[in-house]
């Protein structure tokens, strides 16, 4: 099981784009390879950042209507909104420490 919160189309709006803090989804499917190689990743994440950056997953194949909204076209994708807003967009599989030179400068 994930540290990260698993959302859905229900409650996205709330979660991610009206959030206090950035959030960073994670659009993944169970039948993907790369999604499970990031998964222990993002649960590093989620110890490391705390209070200061929200992590979610969206499961795509649950939520193709969210999947659409945001274009994502392959899996893993990673979506780093503040203030609502889209800041920065990571397709693939990256290595923690790639993750974090994109990520900590958004924050």
């Amino acid at each position: 099981m994930s540290k990260a919160l698993e959302i859905t189309s229900a409650n996205f709006n709330q979660e991610v784009l009206e959030s206090e803090v950035p959030v960073l989804v994670d659009f993944w499917a169970p039948w993907c390879g790369p999604c499970k190689m990031l998964s222990p990743i993002i649960d590093q994440l989620v110890d490391e950042y705390g209070d200061k950056l929200k992590i979610v997953k969206v499961n795509v194949d649950e939520n193709p209507d969210l999947a659409g909204d945001y274009g994502i076209m392959s899996i893993p994708t990673l979506i780093l909104f503040k203030n609502g807003e889209e800041v920065e967009t990571i397709s693939g599989f990256m290595p923690k420490n790639k993750l974090m030179e994109k990520i900590n400068p958004k924050l």
